[in-house]
């Protein structure tokens, strides 16, 4: 018998920001001349987002007191510290990493005391006890609840959670497993003018989602899972930590990675399964950005509907890192006859996770 995905809840922080409101922001903070302003201004046009959440405040209006981000005072100024951010993340994750587990709990109709497993995700913070140990007291978990922690695996850190619950599930038919993968991108705005800061100040944006797993006869089942790394890849994408926050790198090589690599390994993976490409009715990949949608699309010659729901939740919600796959997934699952489904993403190697749910 397969594990199965038994409910499925999402959250964004109450701070909606339009991409415009955030081009106005980020001028702000990075730009020095007029140059610079319609370089950015592009950047932010074709970044295929309308809006993002995050847990700032964000009036666009400058100098507001209120905004974490404050206009630079000096040439030098860099912003907040690694370690000012660190403190707002630890403030603010666990609230809303609550409003996803709630919503996974509610529609999966369990009680929460027969949760045996919790596994977290999240590579945007660090900081111990962390927000595996707020929803023990905001969820009432049992105290004997086992703890798996994904940190700082980037965008596909929720694929890597889904593969460690499955095994859980097998472990144990009667263990049931709460993964929740939380990112406060917003964290780690970068300033000044840097060309890699610029395109990741313009996408990331804060989400949290959450799943219930168990051995079920539930219809949908977690039927596999895949990785591959790219070989000789290890500067394609990367996520270190700085004194101002954590600095996300992004070669323009990686869209031609993807359209090399891709199609065998998801050919291969599939095949093992009985499966081909044509097979699969949903597609959640992971919107890096719009060029790594269209490398994909490209590679694996998608009809031109099979990522719009990537391309929605992008537009909507901004690239949140790890829940942004679940995201899609439930976008997709809303939709129906969306079965079988393929998730998709991409994170610092350059590694490809994939998961297959029928």
């Amino acid at each position: 018998m397969s594990s199965s995905i038994i409910g499925l809840g999402t959250a964004l922080p109450n701070n909606l920001v339009s991409q415009i409101d955030s081009y106005r922001l980020a001028k702000d903070l990075c730009c020095q001349t007029a140059k610079q302003e319609r370089v950015l201004e592009q950047v932010y046009k074709k970044s295929g987002i309308q809006t993002r959440s995050t847990v700032l405040r964000t009036e666009h209006e400058q100098a507001t007191n209120s905004n974490f981000f404050q206009p630079p005072r000096t040439t030098l100024d860099t912003g907040p510290s690694t370690a000012e951010r660190m403190a707002l993340y630890e403030e603010q994750v666990g609230p809303l990493a609550t409003r996803a587990c709630r919503e996974a709990l509610h529609q999966s109709g369990i009680d929460v005391k027969t949760i045996t497993h919790l596994i977290t995700v999240s590579c945007t913070g660090f900081v111990a006890p962390g927000f595996d140990l707020q929803l023990f007291n905001t969820l009432s978990l049992n105290p004997t609840v086992k703890r798996t922690h994904i940190g700082f695996m980037g965008c596909h850190g929720a694929l890597n959670a889904l593969r460690v619950g499955n095994g859980f599930c097998y472990e144990n038919p009667n263990n049931v497993v709460l993964i929740c993968a939380t990112e406060l991108c917003s964290m780690h705005f970068q300033y000044g003018w840097s060309k890699e800061s610029l395109v990741s100040n313009s996408l990331f944006a804060d989400g949290s989602a959450a799943l219930l797993m168990r051995r079920h006869s539930h219809a949908l089942h977690y039927a596999d899972a895949a990785s591959y790394v790219v070989p000789d890849s290890d500067e394609a994408m990367s996520w270190r930590i700085g004194n101002t926050g954590f600095i996300m790198t992004l070669a323009n090589n990686v869209p031609e990675l993807i359209r090399q690599h891709v199609p065998p390994f998801l050919s291969q993976w599939l095949a093992s399964n009985d499966l081909t490409i044509s097979d699969i009715k949903g597609w959640a990949v992971h919107p890096g950005g719009p060029r790594i949608l269209d490398a994909v699309g490209e590679a694996l010659q998608l009809d031109s509907h099979a990522l719009s729901a990537s391309r929605e939740i992008l537009s909507e919600c901004g690239n949140m890192s790890s829940p942004t796959v679940l995201f899609i997934l439930q976008r997709l699952l809303a939709l129906g006859d969306k079965l079988p489904c393929v998730i998709l993403g991409f994170g610092p190697g350059l590694t490809v996770e994939a998961a297959l749910i029928r």
